[in-house]
């Protein structure tokens, strides 16, 4: 099920933004639940809402904080949410790269282009979803949301946060080598820290004192003699994000 947020200070827009996202999803047979937020305030209300949602589309030009604002401070937590930025005024299409918005979309041209955005939108998302064989069943788990894989005892536990709420944990089991599934998500951002834990860098706060800090508050453990390396590689990607 796809989480949607519309943030938008004029209902009008609200509604239609509402509307033509209903009318594509049930055309492409997608379970969708649509939130509508009145300002950016309201959005960021609730610390969640800066990972709930997968998809936002955020008016830019709204009263007492803009959507800019709104978005840098969504930005702030650890976030891979898709941010459409909405407006009626064309000259604020390059403020999109501060807040890695993957559409800008004027509003005089929502019929023709929410469609195209969410056609490009989905396809992203499609390329970042693995199929894994467990004890539990066949799983399309999206890369992101794996948070990392531990080996105990010839069985690897995956942690994953569920993409309906993007908070409930849970652990899919199957017997395999973490060898193997490190090759299979090779390019998905992923680093061997240990050699029974494979780790989404995505989730990583930071590395010190031997230890990885997940966002989640979760300290897992760097081996002494591992630990330059997988430093090194953790500052390689945080810069080249």
């Amino acid at each position: 099920m796809l989480q949607i947020a519309i943030c938008d200070d004029e209902q009008f827009y609200r509604d239609k933004i509402k509307r033509l996202l209903e009318k594509y999803l049930k055309e492409h047979d997608l379970n969708s639940e649509i939130r509508l937020f009145l300002s950016g305030k309201e959005f960021l209300d609730k610390n969640e809402n800066s990972v709930k949602y997968d998809i936002v589309f955020m008016d830019i030009n709204m009263e007492e904080m803009d959507g800019i604002q709104t978005a840098i401070q969504m930005r702030a937590f650890h976030s891979h949410t898709y941010l459409v930025l909405v407006t009626a005024f064309i000259n604020y299409v390059l403020e999109g790269y501060k807040v890695d918005a993957v559409r800008y979309i004027m509003k005089d041209t929502l019929d023709a282009a929410l469609p195209e955005c969410m056609d490009a939108i989905l396809q992203k998302m499609e390329i970042a979803r693995v199929d894994f064989s467990f004890m539990e069943g066949e799983r399309m788990l999206y890369a992101d949301n794996l948070l990392y894989v531990e080996s105990q005892r010839h069985k690897l536990i995956f942690y994953y946060m569920e993409e309906q709420t993007h908070r409930d944990m849970v652990r899919y089991h199957m017997y395999e080598k973490l060898d193997a599934i490190e090759q299979k998500l090779f390019g998905y951002g992923f680093l061997r820290i240990h050699k029974s834990y494979l780790v989404n860098m995505k989730h990583i706060r930071r590395i010190g004192n031997y230890t990885a800090v997940l966002d989640t508050g979760e300290e897992l453990p760097v081996p002494r003699l591992r630990f330059q390396a997988v430093r090194e590689e953790f500052v390689a990607y945080k810069g080249a994000m």
